[in-house]
């Protein structure tokens, strides 16, 4: 099975590299329906034009295969790394390719140290192994290896894999000392005679020139096992986050927002809506809402639907179902219309009622506030004990899962069990495949106390209750982690150095832990998702930025989806 992406990069990006790119588009081509594309190229160059006209995907525009241009990539690495994965996402839409040739920044008389850095990371969030083509053009061929091995380096620092080499711009008597130069080599290097090209329409002749001597040098199968054998495991957080929002898209849900006064909120909504990713209901007066979105410069909030609070068609069968859920309270027609004053309470219903599909609130109320009216009327799933807090932390290549880091303060062994049951569960459904840790200050029994045997007790019982569920417990942070301090601390346990679900024996622990990695290592977390409830309410820091009120929004509707 042909690989999804194929990644070109080169630390020159000269006439050496678009001798291999064309040629590789024109061999590729011949073989599977491929696609280019340029997630940073400037907008005047030409190279673009002429690697699509030798694709087998003709159809596309250099519009659609450019992702940003130079003077932007690295004055905003984020969001070019983004735009690079909306990119590849228009390419697969309109072409449906088997294969898509991802080539790197082109050549520029601006040194930017950090452009290859960028390169590197793209082809990472593409989970697409890399080509890398370096120029032997004023190089001794142990010079060539050196600089090859710097550039391994920044590629496999940024998550992904060297797959193999060209060294362009070869003349005949060069090829035979870099061969043997690189003879030991653990990845396959070929060596391209040194040939012109122009990316000028009117130069074809000099390309099909280059595109033959390309062939003579290069075999496509060599290259295609070479590239199949080097396939990156890796989930970096912006692959993570553009495939949440894939997964929302894929079968639209509607999400109730409560706090439609706040801006980040409606910032967030727009940005959704414009990518038509969720339906959305926003909480609060339409015309005052459009009126601040018109300030703020959002032109599709106008695609939400706008529920008023004092709507009488609503808020009458709202106040029945809400005296209903709480008959044994006694609660009457007044106090749940004084309840309904509130917007958590409100949208809550609006899920209870069936017209939306989940609620995120909490940028500016508390997460008890957020809670509350979901424990109190949507109510726990029947195989639910507790509701527990799980956060998904995205580091630079792979997502894992800490629990509890929100609504227990010191769980029970056996509610300790169920979280992390909970958040095996929750990990299944964002792809990750569950190896779970139960935390302690103690490893497979090195250390005592009752706080110890709380964990392993705990342990015991994830273990009765799934039989199947790859769990150790009791384990330090960083036996359950690194496999090196596994091998050492738990020898020959077959989860220890492998967790990707982290379970705190409280929330004192959890909170602190996984705020301590979030700003000292750069992860991502996404979250809490509120795990036990019969239908998706999820929290939000009030210090949430409004990128991750758009990811929780989409994490909510994809948890709808498997409601």
């Amino acid at each position: 099975m042909s690989p999804a992406s194929i990644t070109i990069i080169s630390p020159e990006a000269a006439n050496g590299r678009n001798v291999v790119a064309y040629g590789l588009t024109k061999a590729l081509s011949a073989r599977m329906k491929t696609a280019i594309l340029r997630p940073v190229a400037c907008r005047k160059e030409m190279l673009t034009d002429t690697l699509i006209k030798a694709s087998s995907s003709p159809e596309l525009t250099a519009e659609t295969c450019r992702g940003t241009c130079p003077c932007k990539a690295t004055q905003d690495p984020d969001q070019t790394r983004a735009d690079a994965l909306a990119a590849h996402d228009r390419v697969m839409a309109q072409a449906e390719p088997d294969m898509v040739l991802v080539v790197g920044s082109d050549h520029s008389k601006v040194f930017d140290p950090e452009i290859m850095d960028l390169d590197a990371d793209i082809a990472a969030d593409l989970r697409s192994p890399v080509l890398l083509v370096v120029c032997t053009i004023g190089r001794e061929p142990k010079q060539v290896m050196k600089t090859v091995q710097a550039c391994r380096r920044t590629v496999e620092a940024s998550g992904t894999t060297l797959a193999g080499v060209f060294v362009s711009g070869c003349n005949e008597d060069q090829k035979a000392p870099l061969q043997e130069a690189f003879k030991d080599y653990d990845r396959p290097v070929w060596t391209v005679s040194r040939k012109d090209f122009d990316s000028d329409p009117t130069a074809g002749q000099i390309r099909e020139d280059a595109y033959r001597t390309f062939t003579k040098d290069v075999d496509l199968d060599q290259v295609l096992a070479a590239v199949e054998e080097s396939k990156p495991r890796v989930t970096t957080p912006a692959a993570f986050q553009n495939d949440l929002l894939a997964r929302a898209k894929s079968d639209k849900k509607t999400i109730v927002l409560p706090e439609g006064g706040e801006d980040r909120i409606i910032k967030a909504a727009d940005y959704l809506l414009a990518r038509d990713i969720v339906d959305l209901i926003i909480v609060g007066a339409k015309d005052a809402i459009l009126a601040r979105g018109k300030e703020l410069g959002l032109n599709n909030l106008d695609k939400a639907t706008f529920q008023a609070m004092d709507d009488e068609s609503v808020l009458e069968p709202m106040t029945e179902k809400l005296c209903q859920l709480r008959a044994k309270k006694g609660v009457t027609p007044d106090q749940a219309r004084q309840q309904l004053t509130d917007a958590s309470y409100f949208g809550t219903m609006l899920v209870v009622l069936g017209k939306a599909d989940g609620l995120v609130s909490g940028s500016i109320n508390s997460t008890a506030n957020t809670v509350r009216p979901a424990l109190q009327v949507i109510k726990t799933k029947p195989d639910a004990s507790l509701v527990s807090g799980a956060f998904l932390m995205c580091f630079r290549d792979h997502v894992a899962v800490f629990a509890d880091c929100a609504i227990n303060l010191n769980p029970n062994a056996e509610q300790l069990a169920d979280i992390a049951i909970q958040s095996a569960q929750t990990a299944r459904s964002f792809g990750i495949d569950p190896k779970v840790g139960m935390l302690s200050y103690s490893t497979l029994g090195s250390g005592k106390g009752p706080d110890v045997d709380l964990v392993e007790e705990a342990t015991r019982l994830a273990k009765e209750k799934a039989p199947d569920l790859p769990i150790v417990g009791s384990i330090q942070f960083d036996a359950a982690w690194s496999p090196t301090v596994a091998a050492a601390k738990a020898k020959g346990d077959q989860v220890a150095g492998k967790v990707n679900v982290f379970v705190f024996p409280n929330l004192c622990a959890g909170n602190i832990g996984y705020k301590a990695v979030q700003r000292t290592s750069g992860a991502l977390a996404i979250g809490p998702v509120l795990q036990g409830l019969n239908r998706p309410v999820n929290d939000l820091s009030r210090g949430a930025l409004v990128a991750d009120i758009i990811n929780t929004v989409a994490l909510t509707a994809v948890e709808a989806q498997q409601s």
